[in-house]
């Protein structure tokens, strides 16, 4: 039962992440990629603390979690995010879900090497999941070529492939909420002064990605990441990755209406995939636009 609960959870994390690269790719449009992953994990870390407190007021949290498990958890959440928030400038939101997702693959090898034997099953999910991503990406006519923000995002997979391992290891010795709580605040502390250092930071752009940030940060860091530590108590870690990897199909569908919820209106097959590149025009492909 708990293993269900656990799952559960994690799809809602995935439905969550999936939805946020639209947000997440909009605030850019006011804000630098570092500034917006530092503000929104300091957001993330601002909605969880009141919950902390009061749970460990009314006696219901459990461990605290360490020194070691704050720093480690924050340390690679600030890496990857901060890889994925500059390579989301050059790609798309639907295609940034697809390769991030491909963590799904990582998360069992990196368990491998560490000396953990993957369920059975995990072996037939892996290439289906594998499968079902790039049958996303076909529609999408966007197919495996790798851009400059593509090799990003792949990184990024990589290292929250990392941050997986690393939740799954430290979540079952700690209240899952005061864990997410302080990577939050070490991710968001790692990475401001950067953002200061390298990029302006405009007050009237922070109002302007308000909506954007409050999304990323209090859904996307806040509630998603506290779930799937959450349900990580009680899933292996590549049952996890298996589960979150529908974050690609979420982020299709999400990028798919962000031009209705714009008042835009677009062709949803891309031209090239039916009639070949409409070059007279100068049209891209539908996802070109996302």
């Amino acid at each position: 039962m708990k293993k269900t609960s656990g799952t559960l959870l994690l799809l809602l994390t995935a439905l969550i992440w999936g939805t946020a690269f639209v947000a997440q790719r909009t605030g850019m449009d006011h804000l630098g990629p570092i500034a917006f992953q530092s503000i929104r994990a300091l957001l993330g870390f601002l909605s969880l603390l009141p919950l902390m407190l009061l749970r460990k007021r009314a006696g219901k949290s459990g461990p605290m979690p360490t020194v070691k498990a704050s720093l480690s958890c924050g340390a690679v959440l600030a890496v990857a995010s901060t890889v994925q928030q500059i390579g989301l400038q050059y790609t798309t939101a639907s295609k940034a879900g697809f390769i991030s997702s491909l963590y799904v693959v990582l998360v069992p090898l990196i368990g491998l090497l560490l000396g953990r034997k993957p369920e059975k099953g995990v072996w037939i999910g892996v290439p289906l999941s594998v499968l079902g991503m790039y049958l996303i990406a076909s529609v999408s006519g966007e197919g495996f070529s790798l851009g400059r923000g593509d090799w990003l995002m792949l990184a990024s997979a990589l290292l929250f492939a990392c941050h997986i391992v690393v939740v799954g290891h430290f979540a079952p010795q700690a209240d899952g909420v005061a864990l997410s709580c302080a990577q939050f605040f070490v991710a968001g502390l790692m990475t401001l002064p950067i953002a200061f250092l390298t990029e302006h930071i405009p007050l009237a752009g922070i109002w302007e990605a308000k909506w954007a940030l409050l999304y990323a940060g209090v859904l996307s860091c806040g509630v998603a990441y506290t779930l799937q530590i959450v349900g990580q108590k009680d899933t292996p870690p590549a049952i996890a990755s298996l589960t979150m990897s529908l974050e690609s199909v979420f982020s299709a569908i999400a990028g798919a209406a962000r031009p209705w919820l714009e008042g835009k209106t677009v062709d949803l097959v891309p031209r090239s995939s039916r009639f070949g590149q409409d070059a007279s025009k100068g049209v891209s492909p539908f996802y070109d636009r996302i």
